[in-house]
């Protein structure tokens, strides 16, 4: 999925680099890149969820292991945090894609008329 979005994000981004005259249609683009937006977002929200529900896990055995004492709880919690900071680091990534793409939306629209950009 990495590969995925960052190849699409650098695709985008060649597009955007043409020159506003260059005859292609805004229209038909924004709208691929509108569909590839809801995608995208859909994977986010998954993996925020996945996230959650680890971390939620997480912090319920280590409760757990504080209150009962057990040490047999130790290594679930050590798997549980070994899978917790990938998809944290996953999650962060899909943020900041889809928050990118906005920004390639709105470029887009604006190479065809005048638009809102946030920069």
């Amino acid at each position: 999925m990495k590969n995925r979005v960052k190849n699409y994000l650098t695709y985008i981004d060649g597009i955007l680099a043409e020159d506003k005259d260059s005859g292609r249609e805004w229209d038909k683009e924004i709208e691929r890149h509108l569909t590839q937006i809801q995608f995208y977002q859909h994977e986010r929200l998954v993996h925020l969820i996945v996230f959650a529900l680890v971390a939620v896990c997480t912090v319920m055995c280590i409760l757990a292991f504080i209150i009962k004492g057990e040490i047999v709880l130790l290594p679930l919690i050590i798997m549980l945090f070994v899978l917790l900071i990938p998809y944290c680091m996953h999650y962060y990534f899909l943020e900041n894609s889809v928050q990118r793409m906005y920004d390639q939306y709105d470029a887009m629209v604006g190479k065809k008329e005048e638009y809102f950009s946030s920069k």
